[in-house]
C-alpha cells in the first residue's frame, strides 16, 4: 500500500472535478478516479448558474464556459392562446459580471473542467471502482478495482464520496439516503427542431404538464424535456414517440429530427442524513437529489465542492484545525434541504394532476403571467434565488461580525458581490483576502503586521480607498469560497484577530 492520501475523490463528474481543481489549487496530495471509462458525451444538467461561473472563475475556466455556452437572455411562455415573451435578465444585476443563465451540455463543462485538470498535470483514473471501505485509525481505507481486474489498497486522511445518486461511499459509510420518488415518466432528448424560435427557451403548459424546449448548442440546437402523459403508450424512447407527445403538448407544427441522444427516466427526491461520518464526505448528487426543475442540482453539487475544498485543504496542510470541517455540513446541508423543497414545489406545479392545481396552472396561470413577468423587481428576487446568488452563510460558526458592524452592504456569511465590478476578480487567487475600505492611511502597515503574523502566504491585503461593497469605512475578511467570514466598521483589527485566532493556525 503506498503512503497514505490526503483526499480522495471518488466521482469524476463536475462535482468531483471541480473539488479535484481547488485541492490542486492548495496543493493537496490526492487523486480522483471513477468508474466510468469516459466522461459524459450526453447532456444531462444543461445550464450554469451566475454563482457557480464565478465560484469557478478564479481556475481561469469561465471564460471558456461562456464562450461555449449560449447564454439564453429571453423566455417564450406557450400558453393556450397566446405566446407571452420576457426579457430574463433586463433586471438590474449589477453586483454580477454574468447576470444570465448559461445553457452549456454537462459534456462540455466537464470537457473544460478536466481540461483545466490535465494542463496541471492531474490524471483522471478512469475505469477505477471503490469497491470496499473500512475506517482504521480515522483514515479511509479504500479497495479499488480496475478496469483489468486488478485490486489495490488505498489509504487516505478523507474520503469524499462524488459518485451520484448510487454512492458506494455514502453506502459504505452507512449514510441513509432519505426521501421518494416521483409517479411521473419523463422524456429527454437533444435534437434538432423546425420551427422554433432560436436562442430563446420554450415552454408550453397545459393540463397534461409541461413541455420545454431549451437552447444547447451542443450535441444538439435543442434539449428537449417532457412528462410523459399519463395514458400515453409506455414505450421505447424513439423519434416517434418524442414527436407524438409533442404533438399533445402544442399545434404550432413543430418538427422533431436528427436524435442526438434520448431517454426516458425517473425522478426522485432524497437527502443524505449526514454529509459527513468520520473521514467520509458526500457532495452533489450523493448528498442530494431532485427533479431539475430550477437547474439547481450540478450547481449546487459544484458549489458543495467548492464549500468543503478550501477547507480539506488547509486541515491537510495544518493552517487549520478539524473544527473548520465541521462547517461543512453545517453550511451546505440546509442549502440542500431547500434546494429540495424548492424544485419539489415547483415540480409539483408544472405536473400534479390535482384539479385545483390544473386549473391554476391552466387557467390562472396564463392571465397572471403576463402581469407578473413584467414586474422587474419580481423577476429579479426570483433570479437571484433560481440563480444562487443569494445563498449565504449567515448563522454559521465561521460567519462573525465585529462589534461595530457596518451600517450598510455585505453581511458576515454573504457571498462577496462584485461591486466595484472586478472586485472578484481581484479576490479569485486561491487563499483569503483581506479588505480595506476607507483612506490608506488608516491601514499603515505598522497596524497590520499583528494581526498578519505568520500568514503572509495565505492572505493577501487589498486597499480599496473608497471603491468597496461598504459606503462607510469597514474591513472585510473573505473566505477562499469568496464568502464573507468577517466584517466590521472602522479601522481597529483587534476582532479581525480574534476570529483569525480561532480558525487559523500561524506559522
Amino acid at each position: 500500500m503506498t503512503a497514505p492520501l490526503d483526499v480522495l475523490v471518488v466521482g469524476a463528474g463536475p462535482t468531483g472535478l471541480a473539488l479535484a481543481a481547488q485541492l490542486c489549487a492548495f496543493g493537496v496530495r490526492f487523486r480522483i478516479v471513477d468508474r466510468s471509462l469516459d466522461r459524459v458525451h450526453e447532456s444531462r444538467a444543461l445550464a450554469i448558474q451566475p454563482r457557480t461561473l464565478e465560484a469557478l472563475a478564479g481556475f481561469g475556466v469561465t471564460d471558456e464556459l461562456v464562450a461555449r455556452g449560449n447564454p439564453a437572455m429571453q423566455l417564450r411562455m406557450h400558453l393556450p392562446r397566446r405566446v407571452v415573451r420576457v426579457r430574463l435578465f433586463d433586471i438590474g444585476l449589477s453586483d454580477t459580471a454574468y447576470p444570465f443563465l448559461l445553457f452549456l451540455s454537462q459534456a462540455e463543462t466537464e470537457s473544460v473542467l478536466a481540461g483545466h485538470l490535465a494542463g496541471r498535470g492531474v490524471t483522471i483514473e478512469r475505469g477505477t471502482e471503490l469497491v470496499r471501505m473500512e475506517v482504521e485509525d480515522s483514515y479511509g481505507v479504500c479497495r479499488m478495482r480496475r478496469g483489468d481486474g486488478t485490486e489495490e489498497t488505498v489509504e487516505a486522511r478523507y474520503v469524499v464520496g462524488c459518485d451520484g445518486a448510487h454512492s458506494t461511499v455514502r453506502a459504505e459509510a452507512g449514510i441513509g439516503f432519505e426521501g421518494y420518488a416521483y409517479p411521473q415518466t419523463f422524456l429527454l432528448a437533444d435534437l434538432e427542431v423546425d420551427g422554433l424560435e432560436p436562442d430563446a427557451v420554450h415552454t408550453y403548459m397545459t393540463g397534461n404538464g409541461m413541455l420545454f424546449f431549451f437552447p444547447l448548442g451542443s450535441p444538439a440546437t435543442w434539449r428537449m424535456l417532457a412528462m410523459l402523459p399519463p395514458d400515453a403508450p409506455d414505450r421505447e424512447v424513439t423519434l416517434p414517440l418524442l414527436q407524438e407527445i409533442t404533438g399533445r403538448y402544442t399545434d404550432n407544427g413543430l418538427v422533431l429530427r436528427d436524435p442526438a441522444w434520448m431517454t426516458d427516466f425517473r425522478l426522485h427526491n432524497r437527502g443524505a442524513a449526514r454529509y459527513r461520518v468520520g473521514p467520509c464526505f458526500l457532495a452533489g448528487d450523493a448528498a442530494h437529489i431532485h427533479s431539475p426543475a430550477g437547474a439547481q442540482g450540478m450547481n449546487t453539487g459544484i458549489q458543495d465542492a467548492l464549500n468543503l475544498g478550501w477547507k480539506l485543504a488547509l486541515v491537510c496542510r495544518g493552517v487549520s484545525t478539524e473544527g473548520l470541517l465541521e462547517t461543512y455540513e453545517t453550511e451546505r446541508a440546509p442549502v440542500g434541504r431547500v434546494v429540495r423543497r424548492f424544485t419539489d414545489r415547483a415540480f409539483t406545479i408544472g405536473t400534479s394532476g390535482n384539479p385545483a392545481v390544473r386549473l391554476a396552472r391552466t387557467q390562472l396561470a396564463p392571465r397572471l403571467a403576463p402581469l407578473a413577468l413584467r414586474a422587474t423587481a419580481l423577476r429579479g428576487r426570483v433570479f437571484r434565488t433560481a440563480s444562487e446568488l443569494g445563498i449565504h452563510y449567515r448563522h454559521s460558526p465561521l460567519s462573525m461580525t465585529g462589534t461595530r458592524p457596518p451600517r450598510h452592504g455585505p453581511r458576515a456569511g454573504d457571498r462577496l458581490p462584485d461591486l466595484p465590478r472586478g472586485l472578484q476578480t481581484r479576490t479569485a487567487s486561491t487563499g483569503w483576502h483581506l479588505l480595506l475600505a476607507g483612506p490608506p492611511h488608516l491601514w499603515p502597515d505598522e497596524s497590520l503586521a499583528p494581526v498578519l503574523e505568520g500568514l503572509d502566504d495565505l492572505i493577501a491585503v487589498h486597499r480599496l480607498g473608497e471603491e468597496s461593497p461598504w459606503p462607510d469605512i469597514a474591513h472585510g475578511f473573505v473566505r477562499p469560497d469568496g464568502h464573507l467570514g468577517y466584517v466590521a466598521r472602522g479601522a481597529d483589527l483587534e476582532g479581525l484577530g480574534a476570529y483569525l485566532a480561532q480558525w487559523v493556525r500561524r506559522a
